[in-house]
């Protein structure tokens, strides 16, 4: 039975050229999916406008999210966005876009999401069939990740796992040495669904009034900890550890001859670069490198 894949984005207007570009590379280089949903809070939409066709449409977050949480100005930058609810302290953008990713992965038509940043960008032909093998959908479990975070991010990455444990009522020690964090990775729409229910069982309360609870949220820790510990449907997926995506995560900005020497670097798998806007690497400098 053929799998209908989705992509799926979530970004803001501080994105906006990374997200043309991304869309620009999609276009010449993504081949197997039916749509790329492109996910922005409402004060956004306009902006992101421009990018929908035949087989991209925006969505507004007031679809798919609760009506309880809201977008406000930040008092200590405006430049930012604070989301407020009843249920937790005030989140970040970076906590809505794991929400929005949750939201409709359990909401959208299609069988698979393929979660993509809107700083990613395709440098290869890529067909998201790739995450498909069989029935079951391939995904990114690296089985002793923890040991090879960073130390100061290693607590960090531990709060996550515990909160992902509480969330699903899994054991919270010891935290597990796998990892599921990576850049390009797919989820099911019936997992993230069984899931969710999970999240409500748990904790007696809407699943995502649970998750906004606290701000120690991973979206790709709570996927992973429920497929390995809890779905009990081995059918379903296939893990691999596979990083298709190269990522610069942080360090200076990227002039041209940093870029094409990242570029000489990736793997023979590697379809994409997911270079991190906190970097400052200038869109226009990569927009020349990779050729779009």
């Amino acid at each position: 039975m053929p799998f209908s894949i989705a992509l799926v984005t979530s970004s803001y207007r501080g994105d906006l050229e990374r997200c043309r570009l991304l869309c620009d590379s999609v276009d010449r280089f993504v081949t197997g999916h039916a749509i790329h949903y492109i996910l922005v809070e409402a004060a956004d939409l306009a902006a992101f406008r421009v990018f929908e066709g035949p087989k991209r449409r925006v969505v507004c977050e007031r679809d798919i999210l609760p009506v309880w949480l809201r977008p406000i100005p930040d008092p200590l930058d405006r430049r930012r966005r604070l989301w407020l609810s009843p249920f937790g302290l005030p989140l970040r953008g970076w906590h809505v876009q794991q929400l929005r990713r949750i939201a409709m992965g359990a909401a959208m038509a299609e069988d698979v999401l393929v979660s993509l940043d809107s700083d990613v960008v395709f440098v290869r032909p890529f067909d998201v069939g790739h995450f498909r093998q069989g029935e079951a959908v391939r995904f990114y479990r690296r089985a002793e990740g923890l040991a090879a975070v960073e130390p100061a991010r290693r607590a960090e990455h531990e709060r996550w796992a515990r909160r992902a444990a509480r969330l699903l009522g899994l054991a919270r020690e010891p935290v597990p040495a796998a990892t599921y964090i990576t850049t390009l990775i797919a989820w099911r729409r019936d997992t993230v669904r069984d899931m969710l229910a999970r999240i409500a069982r748990t904790t007696h309360r809407p699943a995502m009034m649970a998750l906004v609870s606290s701000r120690a949220l991973s979206e790709c820790t709570i996927y992973g900890r429920f497929v390995d510990e809890a779905e009990e449907r081995p059918e379903r997926h296939v893990a691999t550890d596979e990083r298709l995506c190269a990522v610069y995560w942080d360090g200076p900005p990227l002039d041209e001859a940093g870029l094409e020497r990242f570029l000489t670097g990736l793997s023979r798998e590697q379809v994409a670069l997911g270079l991190q806007s906190f970097t400052g690497t200038d869109p226009a400098i990569i927009r020349r490198v990779v050729g779009i």
